[in-house]
């Protein structure tokens, strides 16, 4: 029962797309949202038909019926953060960016899904670009993994992580206009390093590798669990690491689960 007068919830928005196996996608990032006590809305950009094993189909929705959808939303709620994923085409993210640039929301994340499991770029170049000079130039945070990173920054798909590197990368980003950015998930002697970088400092976040085979949608879990944590008034850097803790303990949680035949949902509500 809601008491009479209870605070209401930090507003968050999600564009994405909607995976049907309920892994990753909006259903990934409304289930953190809901774990984190946080109201969750969402914008749809395309409809794929997958599971744990593949991705048997995708259908996009034009540009402006998600223009309509953000309208929508922002029009009346509002948000106090919002977060995109998946968006696959340059129109729409020309289009996203429009209405992020109208609205002004108070953060933007942006989680640039631009590869696949085998770390190969999904979309043909004019998506690439379109991040670069439409969706950087309005992220509070960008997160992308290192062979995401690596597209955006212009840098060889084959360079492998070292201190030196991610410097490289992440002043690349910010020239991009990012004003923050989290590189995501390169191992080093059985951890995970995340880079986070605020443009004048630069930050190792180690964590304990977990061994899974159900990490399907943990990319989005994370940079939705920072956009909870931003919305709910956390700094940057402090946002990040209670994020990373979150997702962390979701992988943990499904670690030993059997829900399909492939990579499996982390556990939101561990």
């Amino acid at each position: 029962m809601i008491n009479e007068g209870q605070t209401e919830p930090p507003k968050l928005l999600t564009i994405g797309g909607s995976d049907s196996g309920g892994a990753a996608g909006i259903q990934a990032d409304l289930k953190t949202w809901t774990a984190l006590a946080v109201y969750g809305m969402s914008v749809i950009t395309a409809v794929t038909a997958q599971n744990s094993v593949e991705v048997a189909a995708v259908q996009y929705l034009p540009p402006d019926l998600v223009t309509a959808q953000i309208d929508a939303v922002l029009s009346d709620y509002g948000a106090q953060a919002v977060k995109t994923g998946f968006i696959g085409q340059a129109d729409l993210v020309e289009a996203i960016s429009n209405r992020l640039r109208q609205y002004q929301p108070t953060h933007v994340v942006i989680d640039p899904v631009l590869v696949n499991h085998q770390h190969l770029p999904m979309f043909p170049p004019n998506v690439i670009e379109a991040y670069r000079s439409r969706l950087l130039p309005v992220a509070d945070l960008i997160t992308p993994n290192w062979p995401e990173a690596l597209l955006l920054s212009y840098l060889p798909t084959a360079t492998l992580p070292d201190e030196d590197n991610i410097s490289e990368v992440t002043d690349r980003l910010h020239a991009l206009g990012a004003r923050h950015v989290l590189i995501t998930g390169t191992r080093r002697n059985g951890f995970v390093c995340d880079a986070y970088s605020d443009g004048a400092q630069q930050h190792q976040l180690l964590a304990l590798w977990i061994e899974t085979a159900n990490s399907h949608g943990n990319g989005d879990t994370l940079s939705a669990a920072i956009c909870a944590y931003l919305a709910q008034g956390h700094p940057m850097l402090d946002a990040v690491r209670k994020a990373q803790k979150f997702t962390a303990a979701a992988l943990q949680a499904a670690r030993l689960w059997h829900l399909g035949k492939g990579h499996g949902p982390l556990s939101h509500f561990s």
